[in-house]
């Protein structure tokens, strides 16, 4: 592989034609389902697999089928098929992984930028989706459109690009088993949905939190009074959230008290940690938008580390039955409702922890209040396999070219529900988890941005992974697996 002529090829296809999809493709709000209950009528989601289709479809890789995939009542799912090309092995499979779907508009985004303008900023491309995961489908042929450049021998590859992730994923399955015989064996699996601790290096993800949550509510009165004649009589619904919040929750420390909801954290992983704390320093935590005098949880920079990666946390997300503060009246009101965003530890059964939240705060509900907890998700988190020697040598190899710095392995707080299900599915594949996510980009909030040199770096690392797959193929170094289990999975709800 001639290193220059990759890295050429990558930056011209990505300046010519990436950025510019990417810039139409932010424009389109293609929601979640899970956010937006009238996708269909609405026609975004559409919209957007239409642009992403009409441009896989255009590139010049022989024999490529380019499928709209459309189940009864269920999002769509982009499936690309492309043949091992000079001298590669069609009876290996690489299988690469992404998703369309966006997170709602949140706010808080600068008032020249917005979830549906795409603004480029220097090295920066603002806007929902970009990032996460408009990039996938983009950077996954233009890997490939670059071995091919060189006639280089890769195997085939699927390309599998959902419009659900961010709901859960809970289509996915149904296309994973509807596409069996058309996917295949991989022995390799790349998913370009994930983080990067900076922009300097590859990055691999080597575990995913789970989450488990939904809606909690306590109601303690058919309609709201005045707050002067009930408050020390009618028990306040806000307070009796309070109080079952702090059986889940230490409210100083913020440390999960439901002991079934820890995990021992593996050596390899807290070995990891610390090379992490060492490398990012203090970008650990300052990569987030801190107020001034506001500090992070802990001191130690490896422990922060691992809450984030290996620790359960709970964050609330929403709230129902309170009124804005522009029109609230002095109400002692009927109920008080909170979405809660359990993060669970990778190697947690999600079901279980779903089952731990009900038992905890069900239970004895307070003055015999009216409480329930409508589970919407309970998403089992993904551990790594060992990687093979290959693939380990294959990342290095990539991040020192690419890059001119060592590969790094981290943890992530986020949830990928497919990662669990694919580790289900195929026992014996080796993942690269990889993406452009790093500091201040932040996805599903205001001004998430694309660093589009990331963008590029990663693209040239996933072709040299994909070459370096057909060698150790040839040298039997790639397990085969089998192929995918028919049957429904279970615990696939969550979302990045």
């Amino acid at each position: 592989m001639d290193a220059h002529r990759l890295k050429q090829f990558v930056d011209a296809l990505w300046d010519a034609q990436i950025v510019p999809q990417l810039v139409e493709y932010i424009r389109i709000p293609n929601k979640s389902p899970m956010f937006d209950a009238d996708w269909q009528a609405n026609g975004h989601m559409d919209r957007a697999v239409a642009l992403l289709e009409g441009w896989a479809r255009a590139q010049p890789l022989p024999g490529m089928q380019v499928e709209v995939v459309r189940l009864q009542g269920r999002t769509p799912l982009i499936f690309i098929d492309i043949p091992a090309a000079n001298g590669g092995r069609d009876d290996d499979c690489v299988l690469l992984y992404g998703h369309l779907d966006k997170q709602p508009e949140m706010t808080g985004w600068d008032a020249d930028k917005g979830p549906w303008t795409p603004v480029l900023e220097g090295e920066r491309l603002y806007g929902r989706g970009g990032a996460d995961d408009g990039y996938a489908l983009y950077g996954s042929l233009a890997a490939i459109l670059a071995l091919q450049a060189q006639g280089l021998p890769h195997a085939r590859c699927v390309v599998l690009i959902e419009a659900c992730e961010e709901s859960g994923s809970y289509d996915l399955p149904a296309y994973v088993d509807h596409l069996a015989a058309r996917i295949g064996k991989p022995s390799l699996v790349v998913c370009l949905d994930s983080g990067c601790g900076n922009y300097e290096q590859l990055w691999c993800t080597t575990s995913l939190r789970g989450l488990a949550g939904g809606n909690l509510t306590v109601k303690v009165l058919e309609e709201g009074v005045h707050s002067g004649d009930a408050s020390g009589i009618v028990p306040s619904s806000f307070r009796i959230l309070r109080e079952l919040l702090g059986r889940l929750e230490d409210a100083r420390t913020g440390r999960i008290l439901v002991e079934g909801l820890h995990v021992e954290i593996p050596a390899e992983r807290r070995a990891q940690a610390k090379k992490v704390a060492q490398v990012l320093g203090s970008a650990v935590y300052d990569k987030f938008p801190f107020l001034p005098g506001m500090r992070p949880m802990d001191d130690d920079l490896a422990e922060l580390v691992l809450n984030r990666t290996w620790r359960p946390a709970l964050s609330i997300t929403g709230a129902g039955g309170i009124p804005p503060l522009e029109s609230a009246g002095n109400v002692l009101r009927p109920y008080t409702a909170l979405k809660l965003s359990l993060r669970l530890p990778p190697t947690l059964d999600g079901k279980r922890a779903g089952e731990l939240l009900q038992e905890v705060l069900l239970k004895n509900p307070p003055y015999g209040a009216q409480v329930s907890l409508q589970l919407e998700k309970a998403s089992t988190g993904w551990n790594a396999p060992a990687l093979s020697p290959w693939l380990e040598q294959a990342i290095e190899q990539a991040s020192q070219e690419v890059f001119g710095k060592p590969a790094m392995y981290m943890g992530e707080g986020g949830t990928i529900p497919f990662m669990g299900m694919l580790g289900e599915k195929f026992p014996g594949a080796q993942f690269m988890i990889t993406g452009v996510l790093g500091p201040h980009s932040n996805a599903h909030g205001p001004n998430e941005f694309l660093h589009i040199p990331m963008g590029k770096g990663v693209t040239a690392c996933v072709a040299r992974v994909i070459a370096a797959h057909h060698a150790a193929s040839l040298r039997g170094e790639t397990s085969g697996v089998a192929a995918v289990a028919g049957g429904h999975h279970h615990g696939a709800h969550g979302c990045c």
